[in-house]
């Protein structure tokens, strides 16, 4: 789920002595806006696994649908892109090279500790690592500007991220959730390439070709994609149903250890870098979200049904955490100001 970000600036508490001018009433809609979008999202997907455990047959009827939903999800995110997201990378590379390292680096370390940790049974313990081992989420934008982080470095990260992903997300779940499952590194990468890579270039291609139509819908994109995720929540639950009852507080238990460590790896690791605490909290961000819809679509096509509810409740958890995480960053920032 993809919100436009573009036109979000990160600036500095001295905008709040001209509280009354225009431009701060745009700011304030402007945070309106992100934080209904922060807050909804979550509410709309706890409502799809809702539906999802109530109708559990006619949920799980649909499991087909799990990866074209994630091919709308992901040309959404394309539509958001534009060519000028990817100068960052030659503009200021360190902070872009520093931030999409610890996304591939912290966040499926953190999942093989937490699977040793809570000793999860294997079907959970591939789903864990496979959430650790996706790009960044594609919900982290909104949450970055939320958290008065650096948004542009937030978009480029998240891009760079999920157009690797298509090779490093296989791999290193081949390597690491190995042990636990089956793994079709092959499969599951050529799988990515259609259901990620190519929908994403598509969007921006056609954001390049008709901006002004994009323009137009951009608003709608952020409910349409957040749709097409609670769509595929509601399916996983379905699936997972049975298993839920018992596993389900374990899940939850992993996934908040494993979103919570990623934050303060990723903070920790911009600070220890030297990076100002704009980029450090979206790193911060970065890392700890995860683009869980794709790790849902893949457990659900290349693993079984409890795989694919670790993607699940982390697609509604990094959202409410996200949330709080920008709510403490703003708390931060009004004590020192």
């Amino acid at each position: 789920m993809v919100v436009s970000v573009h036109s979000m600036s990160t600036q500095s508490d001295s905008r709040q002595v001209a509280a009354a001018t225009p431009a701060t009433q745009t700011t304030a809609a402007q945070d309106r806006a992100a934080l209904i979008a922060a807050l909804g999202f979550p509410v709309l997907v706890i409502i799809g696994g809702i539906v999802g455990y109530l109708a559990p047959d006619t949920a799980h009827s649909f499991a087909s649908w799990v990866t074209p939903l994630l091919g709308v999800i992901m040309f959404g995110m394309g539509l958001t892109l534009r060519p000028v997201d990817f100068v960052l990378v030659a503009k200021r590379p360190l902070p872009v090279l520093i931030g999409v390292v610890a996304q591939f680096v912290i966040m499926p370390l953190v999942a093989v500790i937490v699977v040793k940790v809570l000793n999860l049974p294997a079907g959970i313990a591939a789903g864990v690592i496979l959430v650790g081992c996706a790009p960044g989420g594609t919900s982290s934008n909104v949450v970055s500007y939320l958290a008065r982080g650096d948004v542009a470095l937030s978009v480029t990260m998240t891009s760079i991220s999920t157009l690797l992903a298509p090779v490093l997300t296989p791999l290193l779940t081949l390597w690491l959730a190995g042990e636990y499952m089956p793994v079709s590194a092959g499969s599951m990468a050529m799988s990515i390439v259609k259901v990620v890579l190519v929908p994403v270039v598509g969007g921006l291609l056609v954001r390049m070709l008709v901006p002004k139509i994009v323009e137009k819908i951009q608003a709608a994109l952020p409910w349409i994609s957040v749709a097409a995720i609670a769509a595929i929540v509601c399916i996983v639950v379905g699936g997972a149903h049975d298993n839920i009852a018992t596993a389900g507080a374990l899940v939850l238990a992993a996934v908040i250890l494993h979103n919570g460590f990623g934050y303060l790896l990723g903070y920790l690791t911009g600070k220890f870098t030297g990076q100002p605490v704009t980029v450090r909290r979206t790193m911060a961000v970065e890392v700890g979200m995860q683009n869980s819809g794709l790790a849902t679509s893949l457990a659900s096509a290349y693993m079984n049904p409890l795989a694919a509810l670790p993607g699940a409740v982390f697609s509604v958890w990094h959202n409410l955490s996200g949330a709080l995480l920008a709510a403490g960053c703003r708390w931060s920032d009004a004590r020192k100001a």
